[in-house]
């Protein structure tokens, strides 16, 4: 059995430990705190990267996209170019030609506008109402510009093809000048697409790093939390072990206690058992006595 002096000493150590384990189990309750708020927000981090992630993959998608469209759009501000200056080298050999004839004929100015003056004054016959005199003014007018017009016409075929030439060319730049502000637009679009994907991508790496710090600092807490616990867990059976003994103790205390009362009972039956046998008189006191003894 213990002495007293073990018991005390039992007593001051379970003191000690339940200060002990309040003290750990408040720590703990803090730690786990402290873990879930950490490793929310690396969660949080986690699913921003993963955002940005599939924003660079859209991004890049996109980028891609408007690269391969410039391309094409090169590809065919360089057919029309190309087109301009066949279509150009074909008017300078028509003007050539043009030159040649009018030197050989002596033609000058563009039968096209012999043709137009004449169509306009028959126009004016047809519609105005005027004098014999000057219908017949108008008249000898058409006829010396149809004479004109037969000596120069042979040359009228190679202006109308110029026309038509020039015609095409300035169409052509035309096409040629939107497919330029369609490249610069879409080069535009491309170009921000890839920087937004630069950016995006830093803007991971930092994050990244972010996500590494804070996984650190949650594996330390869940660490320290794991440390904190298993110590927490050692006083548990630390004190469990000192509960046992004081049990014990307090156990076979009692057994003795037990062991005197009975003792001190049974020789106190004895007595009154020897008072019966020799047919003295009994008291309540006695008989409550036998009845303890019994039981």
């Amino acid at each position: 059995m213990l002495s007293e002096k073990e018991k005390k000493e039992l007593f001051r150590k379970r003191s000690k430990l339940n200060e002990e384990i309040r003290a750990l189990r408040k720590e703990l309750n803090k730690l786990n705190d402290k873990k879930e708020s950490v490793f929310d927000n690396k969660e949080k981090v986690t699913s921003s990267i993963s955002n940005l992630i599939n924003r660079v993959k859209s991004s890049k998608s996109q980028r891609d996209k408007l690269t391969k469209e410039v391309k094409e759009v090169k590809e065919n501000r360089q057919k029309y170019n190309q087109k301009i200056k066949e279509e150009i080298k074909e008017i300078k050999e028509l003007n050539k030609e043009k030159k040649r004839i009018q030197k050989e004929y002596n033609i000058k100015g563009d039968p096209s506008s012999i043709k137009r003056d004449i169509d306009e004054l028959e126009g004016k016959i047809e519609i105005n109402v005027m004098s014999f005199d000057k219908e017949k003014k108008i008249m000898k007018n058409i006829k010396e510009l149809k004479k004109k017009y037969e000596k120069v016409k042979i040359i009228s075929d190679v202006f109308d093809k110029i026309h038509e030439v020039e015609k095409q060319i300035k169409e052509l730049k035309q096409e040629a000048n939107e497919k330029h502000k369609e490249l610069q637009k879409k080069a535009q679009q491309s170009q921000s697409k890839h920087k937004e994907l630069i950016e995006t991508s830093k803007e991971i790496d930092e994050l990244k790093g972010k996500e590494e710090e804070t996984y650190k600092k949650f594996f330390e807490t869940k660490k320290r939390f794991a440390q904190i616990n298993d110590s927490l867990q050692d006083k548990l059976i630390e004190i469990s072990k000192i509960n046992e003994q004081l049990k014990k103790y307090e156990d076979e205390k009692a057994k003795t206690k037990r062991e005197v009362v009975n003792k001190t009972l049974k020789e106190k039956a004895d007595l009154v058992k020897e008072k019966i046998k020799n047919k003295k008189k009994i008291t309540t006191e006695d008989l409550l006595i036998l009845q303890g003894a019994e039981k």
